[in-house]
């Protein structure tokens, strides 16, 4: 009975511990992405203006209209994009389904074969292939996962791609125009508020990574404040030059 427990409790352990972060980055990674670049493309873009010495007016306007431009670029971007993988995906489930339907013991033998040459022995790869080709949409699953490498229960919708990356881009590009926003006249306060949401997000990316927190935090801060360092001295050449 106490080696019974000892194992029942070892397995238990083994469950409990054996956990792996989300590699795939799951809401995490294009949420970060698209904040990311809404904060750094804005922030190049108002520092770009503000180095041609114009008005605080002019910053403000050319804030908000990046911010707008950038997110409903994104949004049609991911849409169109994840529209036309989905459209693919289907398409090939189509013909999957179609060669189940005409072809059903070709489909079989070929899952057989599948698991064979994974190390089953053939006949209870045999086996195992009837017994989950009694359900055409299971073995259409089963051969989906094993072929094309994908879950038709789980495929991406383009809505929620497009929405996501909207509100994740806007948010991102708010960041550097809020300071305008709540009465700041000079631009140090909205590079400062955009540095810190940049270190922020690369904080956040640590959670899909093996880096620490601070590494990626400062490294998105530098890309950033590179960024935002170039663009500021181009304006400020062609403010010069044009003036």
């Amino acid at each position: 009975m106490a080696i019974i427990e000892t194992e029942a409790t070892l397995h238990e352990a083994h469950r409990d511990n054996h956990t792996h972060r989300d590699v795939n980055g799951g809401w995490l990674r294009p949420a970060v992405f698209g904040a990311m670049d809404g904060l750094v493309s804005n922030l190049a873009l108002m520092t770009g203006v503000a180095g041609g010495s114009v008005g605080q007016q002019t910053i403000v306007i050319t804030g908000l209209a990046g911010l707008a431009a950038g997110a409903f670029s994104m949004a049609a971007g991911e849409y169109t994009s994840v529209a036309s993988q989905r459209e693919l995906v289907e398409a090939e489930l189509d013909v999957e389904r179609h060669e189940l339907r005409k072809h059903p013991e070709d489909e079989e033998a070929e899952l057989a074969a599948l698991y064979e040459a994974r190390g089953v022995e053939p006949e209870l790869a045999a086996e195992v292939a009837r017994q989950l080709s009694r359900d055409p949409e299971q073995a259409l699953e089963i051969h989906a996962r094993e072929e094309l490498g994908i879950d038709p229960g789980d495929l991406p919708s383009p809505t929620v791609a497009a929405v996501s990356s909207f509100g994740a881009f806007a948010l991102g590009a708010l960041l550097p125009v809020l300071p305008y926003l709540l009465g700041a006249s000079a631009l140090w306060p909205a590079v400062l508020v955009a540095l810190l949401g940049l270190f922020l997000c690369g904080a956040l990316v640590a959670k899909v990574t093996a880096r620490t927190w601070w590494y990626s935090g400062l490294r998105q801060l530098a890309l950033g404040g590179a960024a935002a360092g170039v663009t500021y001295a181009l304006g400020t050449w062609f403010g010069t030059a044009i003036g």
